[in-house]
This record gives C-alpha cells, structure tokens and sequence, in this order.
C-alpha cells in the first residue's frame, strides 16, 4: 500500500507538472506592451511603409562613402586625408541639412561630426542617434570584390563598412536631409554623433563627443547607436526573422599573461620553459569555461520575448524557463554564437616568444581578449582566471578593462525602446523584436552619463552564411536592404518627435 501511494503521489505531481507546463505554454505573454505604440493605427506590419524610395541618387551616395579608406589601425593611427575628404563629401551632399536654420554642425576632435537638430519644444527631452564611419582594415585577398570598391553584384553592394557602420551614418544623413526638404521641423531637439575612431575604441572621437554634450549639461531620453541586427534563419522555431534590440552591452578585459625564466641554449633545456608553462596555462583557460549565467540578465528576456512566437516544442520550452532552463542552457552553450549569450568568453588572442631557433626565450607573452556577461565584473573575471590557471610563474596583468554596460530599460513606459520597436516593425516585413545582450563594445560606452537609455541596433539584415562577413571577407548589404537602413532612421525621427508613447485602441502587431 505504501508503494502503492508513493506512485499514485507522484503520478499527481507529474501530472500537476504537466498541466502548469501546458497552461503555461499556451497562455504565456511578457510582451504586455501591445496596448501602447508610436505606429499609426492604420499601419499594417505586412505592408511597411517606405517613405524613402531608393534612387541612383541616394544609393551613389552610399557608394561614394564606401570607397574612402577612412580605416583606423590602432589607436590615434587611421589616415587623416581620408577623414577630411570624407568630411567634406559629407557636408557638400547634405545641404538642406549644412543650410538648416534648425541644425548647427560642428567637427570634433578634428575628424567627428556632432550635429544638433533644434526642436521647438524645449520641455521634450531630446535623444541621439550615433555611428561611426571608420573602418577595420580590409587586405583585398579573400574578397570577391575591391573592398573600397563599392561594386555591386548579384544585388550586393561589397565594401568594407557596408554593415560596420558607414550604412548607418549615411542612413540618418539621408532621412534627415529628406526629413528637411520636405519641411520637417522638429519639436524635440535632437543630435547626431558619428565618430572617426570607434574601432579603436573611440578614444578621440566619441569619448570627446561624450565630454562635451556633458559640459554642455545635456541629458538626452535614449541612444541608437550600432548593435544587433535582423537575424534571418538563425533562430529556432520560427521562420519570422527576428529583430534583437541590445540593451545592455558585454563588458571586456585585456589581460597579458607573462612568464618569466632563463635564456639557455636548446641543447641542455630547463624541464619546463616560459613557453611551455604558459602553453599549459592557455590550455586551461581553453579548457575551462566560466560559469553559465542563463537567466541572469538580459538573454532571459530574448528567449521569454520569442516564446509565444515559436513553435511547439520551443514554444513550451522557452515558456517553462523556470524548469527547463538547465536544457536550454546547455544547449545554448554548444555553439560558440550562443555560448557568447550565456557566459563571459575569452579568446588567445596572441602569443608572442623566442627570438632564435636555438635559443630558449627568457620570456613568453599571451593575450587574452574576454567579453564580461553583464552578470559578472572584471576582477571576478580576472580572479577565476588565476583560479583556473593555478600558477603562480604566470602573472596576468590588465591591459584595458570595461565593466559590462547597465541594462537599458525595456519596459512599457520605456519611451526609447519602443520607438526603436515600432520603427523596426514599421520598416520591416512581418518581424519579432526582442530586447537582447551586444556583445561587442560601441561608442555607448562614452555616452552612458548622458542617459539611462541606451540602445544598440543595426537596421541589417543578417544570415547565418553572413555571420562571418563583419570584420571579415566580402562585408556587404543588399541594394533593397540599404533602403531599409534609410526609411528605418526617418521613422525614428518621426517618432521620436512625439511627446509620449500614443495609446492604440486596438493592436494586433507581434
């Protein structure tokens, strides 16, 4: 009889279980944000609306601002030439912009752009929209194309900064210039910050941008800056492509590790060299991951956002994340895209010894590159790292170091993320939009005094074969997709322009 009610005990609770678990499945929403929106209630998601056709003269442009070779190398290192011709190519192709009475323009730090677009509404607070138009270097072995050549083929226009980020400068230059000739006059002020060192971490431009608008006593409701992208066939159980808007940013760390010994000759050699001990070392922190974080920060709300969207079974899953999210973080950490999502990473980066073929080096010297999850800080960072390396010849120094950014919110009043929100799905065919985690750094990081908002999005679309494009071979953007980038930038002026979010009476949008 005991067995027997042990069994029927816990037959109830499975079935309790299940049935949470279904309920759950099909009743759960976190998106209760249906009931306010900036879109016009006449707006239809499955018909975008495109204010801004594309033209020979709008996509020229594009092109023409490709093929500068505004490139920075290092730190302080870039070409200043391609700077001011690009600067002045700028300021000769806007002009209702350069000519507005409502717009002043000034150049910062030599090379940056800062525009301030005047509302006639003092009491709105105003917002600012941001990129950069510098560009990794781009050797032309391994491309299809010239990468400074802005050639367009098969629909394609390939050139480095296509996607990172001279579509987003020439973006919102163009929505603003056809905003101004066609009489737009703003009642909230607004700004424009592009800078000319973000590669290299925007130690000139935006970080003086950032001191400025400070000493100027500015404080601004949100900030787009380049991020996420509209990822297409990257995620499961849905064949909507989904649109990740990063509200919070990862943090970084530079650590060197170093080991010091003795120079000898390689025919009588130490049992352990400096490259040997610190070979080992980086096997370890190859080796051994940091802790899975899932449910921790902002990547909890990517996959509660999805849920009702998805299909059964990830639809449950996704929905039942306060039991299956053991599954669903290991899953997660299987591929190295999304194992970004769920823990601080760090990659070898470098590893410099030796100066001879028969010498053994009196020093070896690795880099470590980690991108911090939101949930953890540089020293605990840096702390398990000793931990795991557990020797104490290696010394780690930090090199550069970034605490993760604070999360921006997301909520139904956030004014910011929602007019991102309803620009994206205005804009875009039949999308979901999710708050999500960056993983990389963008000028923000010298921004985050002036706002509690802020927001990274690129309006890009973005395949899993064109995952390795940005940084890498054949960087390009559709012809098509370029006229989203700009129709997508005059929406979020439009709508920002309003004095609060619009209540809808009815609103059937995802």
């Amino acid at each position: 009889m005991a067995k027997k009610a042990i069994f029927t005990s816990i037959a109830l609770l499975f079935g309790l279980l299940f049935t949470i678990v279904l309920i759950r499945t099909f009743t759960f929403d976190v998106r209760t944000d249906k009931q306010s929106s900036c879109i016009d209630q006449q707006t239809e998601q499955s018909h975008p609306r495109i204010d801004i056709k594309k033209n020979k003269h709008i996509l020229e442009n594009f092109r023409t601002a490709l093929r500068f070779k505004t490139i920075s190398w290092e730190q302080n290192v870039y070409n200043p030439e391609e700077l001011v011709k690009f600067r002045l190519f700028v300021e000769q192709t806007f002009t209702h912009i350069h000519n507005s009475p409502h717009v002043t323009y000034e150049v910062v730090a030599n090379y940056s752009l800062l525009y301030k677009v005047q509302g006639a509404d003092p009491k709105l607070t105003p917002y600012l929209l941001a990129s950069h138009f510098d560009v990794v270097p781009a050797p032309s072995d391994g491309w299809d194309a010239d990468p400074f050549g802005a050639e367009i083929k098969d629909g394609f226009i390939y050139a480095r900064g296509t996607v990172d980020d001279k579509h987003g400068v020439m973006g919102i230059l163009e929505a603003l210039e056809h905003a101004l000739e066609n009489g737009f006059q703003p009642h909230r002020t607004f700004y424009l910050a592009f800078g000319h060192d973000e590669e290299v971490r925007g130690t000139e431009g935006a970080y003086t941008i950032g001191q400025l608008l400070k000493s100027r006593h500015v404080k601004l409701e949100f900030i787009l800056d380049e991020g996420l992208m509209v990822t297409d066939g990257l995620m499961k159980g849905t064949e909507k492509p989904v649109a990740m808007i990063g509200v919070v940013e990862k943090g970084q760390a530079v650590a060197v590790l170093s080991v010091n010994g003795t120079p000898g000759h390689s025919s009588f050699p130490p049992f352990e060299t400096p490259i040997g001990i610190l070979s080992a070392a980086v096997q370890k922190i190859e080796n051994t991951p940091y802790p899975n974080k899932f449910g921790t920060g902002a990547e909890r709300a990517t996959f509660e956002h999805l849920a009702p969207e998805l299909s059964l079974p990830y639809k449950m899953l996704l929905s039942n994340l306060w039991l299956f999210k053991p599954i669903i973080s290991w899953v997660l950490s299987l591929k190295p895209n999304t194992n970004a999502l769920v823990r601080t990473v760090g990659a070898v980066t470098r590893f410099d010894a030796g100066i001879k073929d028969n010498i053994v080096p009196a020093s070896a010297r690795a880099v470590v590159n980690y991108r911090i999850h939101p949930s953890e800080s540089v020293a605990e960072v840096i702390d398990f790292g000793k931990k795991v390396i557990q020797d104490e010849r290696v010394q780690i120094h930090v090199k550069y170091s970034m605490e993760p950014s604070h999360t921006s919110p997301y909520g139904d009043d956030s004014f910011g993320y929602h007019t991102i929100k309803n620009s994206i799905r205005e804009v875009f065919e039949d999308v979901i939009v999710v708050p999500s985690v960056m993983f990389a750094n963008t000028d923000t990081r010298h921004y985050k005094e002036l706002t509690k908002g802020i927001y990274r999005f690129s309006p890009g679309y973005l395949q899993p074969e064109m995952l390795s494009m940005i940084h890498g071979y054949n960087e390009r953007i559709s012809v098509w997709n370029y006229e989203k980038v700009v129709n997508f930038y005059h929406h979020v002026i439009l709508n920002s322009d309003r004095p609060n979010l619009q209540p809808l009476k009815s609103h059937t949008e995802l």
